[in-house]
């Protein structure tokens, strides 16, 4: 039986595939790993881990997120998603292990009309998109067999998303002012961890980097308001410009991904992303 082992199994991602794993557990043994199990910054304990459990699959659901943050903690944002990513891709070299390493549409800077595709130029505006550029640089160059899949506005109904925060500020609010001039994909991160499984079940794997999203594109404002939709919410939500909502690190304009080449490759069939997100706050409101 193959072994797959997913880093950062308590994070949103990972609790996604924590929760289709018995789907398969007759094919695959799972090995879930979360900080306190596995620190990815240390390389030590990295090569003890894959010589202890030999995993066929490492799937990289692990990363440092806090995207303002990032620009006073550069440093720390750096160790986990470049050298951590450098260590488990270079494990898995030495172990024939396939990595599948989760990456970003931050490590482009928006400043476009049309999709991005997986060989378009990179050019990150904050140190969050560049640490996780250069995880992508280094899990390539270490190990050829890498699939990176680039995602955007993960949401579940585990941890911290913006899906869970409207829900809450909903319960709290009369209104609320959101940001309508950025555009890009909502994805549910149990489509995402359909996809990885999908991908890991193809024979004759193809390497490198995909785009995996819901989609079409919406903004965030027209995210919200499906929300407040689809959780019967009456809050007043007011369209914001980026300028009228200042953070600490600039956000991507417009970082739509194009996904022609996950559907031409692993014959991946992303989901409109109102679906999706319907069946999710069903979830959500229901707990």
């Amino acid at each position: 039986m193959k072994k797959i082992a997913v880093i950062g199994g308590n994070g949103q991602l990972g609790n996604c595939i924590r929760k289709i794993a018995p789907d398969f557990e007759n094919t695959y043994e799972f090995i879930f790993t979360d900080s306190q199990t596995l620190d990815i910054t240390n390389e030590d304990q990295i090569n003890g881990f894959f010589y202890d459990n030999k995993p066929d699959y490492c799937i990289n659901a692990s990363a440092y997120t806090a995207v303002d943050l990032a620009e006073k903690e550069k440093d720390k944002a750096f160790a986990v998603n470049a050298d951590g990513v450098a260590y488990l891709a270079q494990a898995c070299a030495d172990n024939k292990c396939i990595l599948i390493h989760v990456s970003t549409d931050y490590v482009f800077d928006g400043d476009t009309n049309l999709p991005y595709s997986e060989d378009d130029f990179t050019n990150p505006t904050g140190v969050y998109g560049a640490s996780k550029r250069k995880g992508e640089e280094l899990a390539l160059e270490i190990n050829p067999k890498t699939i990176i899949l680039r995602t955007s506005w993960l949401y579940s109904e585990f941890n911290k998303n913006f899906v869970k925060t409207m829900l809450n500020l909903f319960s709290q609010k009369d209104q609320l002012g959101i940001v309508a001039d950025q555009f890009g994909q909502p994805t549910n991160a149990n489509d995402l961890a359909e996809a990885i499984m999908d991908i890991i079940e193809t024979p004759g794997k193809t390497f490198g980097i995909f785009h995996f999203s819901n989609y079409p594109e919406t903004t965030w404002f027209e995210f919200a308001k499906k929300i407040a939709e689809f959780s019967g919410s009456s809050v007043q939500l007011n369209p914001l410009t980026t300028d009228q909502y200042p953070t600490p690190a600039k956000r991507p304009g417009r970082s739509t991904m194009s996904l022609d080449k996950i559907e031409e490759v692993y014959k991946i069939e992303p989901k409109h992303w109102e679906n999706s997100l319907e069946e999710s706050v069903k979830i959500l409101t229901q707990q």
